[in-house]
């Protein structure tokens, strides 16, 4: 098991109680909890000044590099319970030709799919199944556009688990094939993402499941934090001025402004925080329009469409918790529409050889749009999260064909 010793150990965790987002009641941890009493999402809260003296950065530099080496900010009690699959610190790739050709500060793209399943989605899911099995829990349900399905199975069934999983009917056929064979139960939803989560909810008692949708249960907050915390360690604990994040359900957002300020309340970071810009697409933006109107909840966006599908989220259940989230930072929520995200898409590959996922394009997309509108200064350090590989989206064909039975031209080879 990487970066953790085989024997079975009572870990040092620091978890004192979990608290609802809105009211701050207090709820008891090691117990199985779903939403609080006023049906909004529970946050995990930790002994800040126990940990404090517990950990060193300097313990921390001598571990392995994946984000269980977080291990003290993070709620999972025995290593027993620790579900790997071999999760990796995703690397930071400079795009030093995006940076010449816009004009604009140090940009760097966070490569999210280096993960297992190829996605950022590992990250909440290694938790969430991790503190199930902890838990007791043996039977799994998820609503999902196709990355956070994929990475439920293979978590889930590492763990021996269980897995139902719920699809639009336009999930990528990728992802479909990627559940299956991973060994969940796997079903198309003639509906959005969420009908899917409708279906998950009524069938937790016919069905005896445990929802795991998107902060319906406390702990795939957590593994979205390690993203925060991360990248406070990449960057030397001083942090990027801008951070561009892909926001469907909004928990990796709402995760990393919780490391940030785990992290300054044990004080390994002062108090500057980035500035968190929401992306959505223009055709699924409810944040956007919340944060326009100076809203504190989202309305329902209705008739939902875009091709980066893994933002497609009508409703969010944590939609304040995103908004509190760019408001506190002094961010903003943005909306590209989809050609510009497929420009940027071919344009990132073109330039850098770096072929996001469609919601990564979207955080380019929208790092140009607000660098031209000046929302963003030329000046300032800049995260762009690509959330998922490329690899499993459909691309443009390729027509271009050669005879090789018949003499080549190869003047024309270099014409485009």
């Amino acid at each position: 098991m990487a970066g953790m010793d085989n024997t079975t150990v009572e870990r040092p965790t620091f978890v004192t109680h979990l608290e609802c987002s809105m009211t701050g009641e207090r709820y008891a941890a090691d117990v199985v909890q779903g939403l609080s009493r006023e049906g909004r999402p529970l946050l995990v809260r930790y002994d800040l000044k126990l940990l404090a003296n517990s950990l060193s950065k300097v313990e921390l530099l001598k571990r392995p590099a994946d984000f269980w080496r977080y291990r003290e900010f993070l709620p999972v009690r025995q290593t027993k319970n620790i579900v790997t699959l071999g999760e990796v610190t995703t690397p930071l790739q400079p795009v030093s030709r995006v940076q010449e050709l816009l004009g604009g500060g140090p940009v760097v793209v966070k490569d999210e799919g280096r993960l297992p399943t190829g996605s950022f989605k590992a990250r909440g899911l290694a938790l969430a199944v991790s503190m199930a099995k902890e838990l007791g829990l043996d039977k799994l349900a998820i609503p999902t556009n196709g990355n956070a399905g994929a990475a439920m199975a293979a978590y889930g069934r590492r763990a021996g688990m269980e897995v139902f999983v719920f699809c639009p009917e336009d999930t990528p056929e990728t992802n479909l094939r990627e559940i299956a064979m991973q060994g969940a139960r796997v079903w198309r939803v003639n509906g959005l993402i969420h009908d899917c989560g409708r279906i998950a909810r009524e069938g937790v008692d016919p069905m005896g499941w445990f929802d795991v949708s998107t902060l319906k249960e406390p702990y795939r907050i957590e593994g979205k934090k390690t993203m925060g915390l991360e990248l406070a360690e990449q960057f030397d604990w001083q942090l990027p001025d801008v951070i561009f994040y892909p926001t469907g359900g909004g928990t990796g957002l709402i995760g990393m402004v919780k490391a940030f300020d785990e992290l300054e309340a044990i004080g390994w970071i002062g108090p500057k925080r980035p500035r968190m810009v929401a992306v959505q697409a223009s055709g699924c933006a409810p944040i956007v329009k919340a944060w326009e109107e100076g809203a504190e909840h989202a309305r329902v966006w209705e008739n939902a469409h875009t091709m980066a599908a893994g933002i497609r989220v009508p409703a969010a259940l944590g939609d304040f918790l995103i908004l509190k989230g760019v408001r506190s930072t002094n961010g903003l929520a943005t909306a590209v529409d989809d050609d510009a995200i497929e420009e940027a898409w071919a344009e990132m590959a073109d330039l850098e050889g770096i072929l996001l996922c469609p919601e990564g394009a979207a955080t380019y997309a929208a790092y140009k749009k607000e660098l031209a509108s000046g929302r963003v200064g030329a000046g300032e350090s800049v995260v762009l999260f690509n959330c998922a590989t490329g690899l499993k989206y459909e691309m443009p064909p390729v027509t271009a064909a050669l005879d090789c039975h018949q003499p080549v031209d190869y003047t024309v080879l270099g014409e485009s």
